[in-house]
C-alpha cells in the first residue's frame, strides 16, 4: 500500500510514501515530500519528520536516545519485565496472545505502534495478520534503528516513522487499530497524546494498552516516587479509566498483574 501522512507545515497536505520504504529488505534512501514542497528524508527505510532532536523534558525521555538503551531494551529488559513487574510468570509469549486477542488485526487493516521502542508489538500484529499494514511511530532515532533491525531480522515489513505523538502527521479515522506498550507511564502530556489517538482511530477501531499503575504496597510506592523524579508517571486503575475518558476513549476489558494493566479501549 501507498501510506498516506500529514505534512507537519501544512496540515491540509498529503505525503505519499510509496510501499517500497515498507520493504525492510532493500534499503531505500531519499526522501518524500507533499504537495507542497516540503521535503523529509528518508535515511534506511526510516521517515524522519523531525529533523534535529527535540528537547527533553525529562531523563525517561532522554535515554530512550541513547544507542546502548535500544540494544538492551528488548532482549534484556522487556522479555523479562512483566514477569518482574506482575510477580508472576509472565513471558513476552503470553502478552503476545493477548495483543492478539483483543486487536484482532485483520486482513487489509493498518494500525499504528504508537511509541513503538523497537516496534515489538508492531511486528507481533504483523505476524499476526500478514495482510494488514503496520506504522511504527517513535520520537527516537536509536529505537526506531533498532526496530530496523529487528524487523528486518524477522522478515517483517513495516513502516517506520520518526514523528512527535503530540501531533500526529495522520489524517482523521486513519487507523482499524493502536497498539501502545509501556510509553503512557513516560508521556510528559499524556493526555495530548491521547487526544491524537482518538482523532487518527476510526470510530469502530480498537485501542490496545499496556502501562504500569500505581503499586499498593508502600515499599512499592516509595521506589515509584523515586522513580518519578526521572520522569516516569504512575496512576491508579481508576486514574488511568478518567484519563482515558477524558481523551474520548471506553473501557472494553482490562486485565492487572501486579502493577501492570492491560485495556482494551474503544473510541466513545
Amino acid at each position: 500500500m501507498t501510506l498516506e501522512l500529514r505534512s507537519p507545515v501544512n496540515e491540509r497536505a498529503d505525503i505519499m510514501v510509496p510501499d517500497e520504504v515498507s520493504s525492510l529488505a532493500t534499503p531505500f534512501n531519499g526522501a518524500v515530500c507533499s504537495q507542497d514542497g516540503d521535503e523529509y528524508q528518508v535515511t534506511n527505510n526510516i521517515i524522519d519528520l523531525l529533523g534535529e532532536e527535540p528537547g527533553f523534558t525529562s531523563i525517561a525521555q532522554s535515554t530512550n536516545h541513547w544507542k546502548l538503551t535500544a540494544a538492551i531494551y528488548e532482549d534484556i529488559w522487556r522479555k523479562r519485565s512483566l514477569s518482574l513487574l506482575s510477580g508472576e510468570d509472565f513471558p513476552i509469549e503470553k502478552e503476545h496472545e493477548l495483543l492478539i486477542e483483543w486487536t484482532a488485526p485483520k486482513e487489509g487493516g493498518l494500525y499504528l505502534d504508537f511509541g513503538c521502542s523497537t516496534a515489538l508489538y508492531g511486528r507481533a500484529l504483523k505476524a499476526a495478520q500478514k495482510k494488514a499494514d503496520i506504522v511504527a511511530l517513535d520520537f527516537s532515532s536509536q529505537m526506531l534503528e533498532e526496530a530496523r533491525f529487528k524487523a528486518e531480522a524477522d522478515e517483517t515489513d513495516l513502516f517506520l516513522l520518526r514523528a512527535d505523538g503530540r501531533n500526529l502527521p495522520f489524517f482523521s479515522k486513519t487507523f482499524d487499530g493502536i497498539v501502545m506498550g509501556g510509553t503512557l507511564n513516560e508521556l510528559t502530556e499524556e493526555l495530548k497524546v491521547l487526544y491524537e489517538a482518538h482523532r487518527v482511530i476510526k470510530e469502530d477501531g480498537v485501542f490496545f494498552m499496556m502501562h504500569l499503575i500505581k503499586a499498593d504496597a508502600w515499599y512499592g510506592r516509595l521506589l515509584q516516587e523515586s522513580v518519578s523524579l526521572g520522569g516516569i508517571r504512575f496512576w491508579t486503575v481508576d486514574e488511568s479509566n478518567k484519563l482515558f475518558n477524558q481523551a474520548g476513549f471506553r473501557v472494553e476489558e482490562q486485565l492487572t498483574k501486579g502493577i501492570v494493566c492491560f485495556t482494551k479501549l474503544r473510541p466513545k
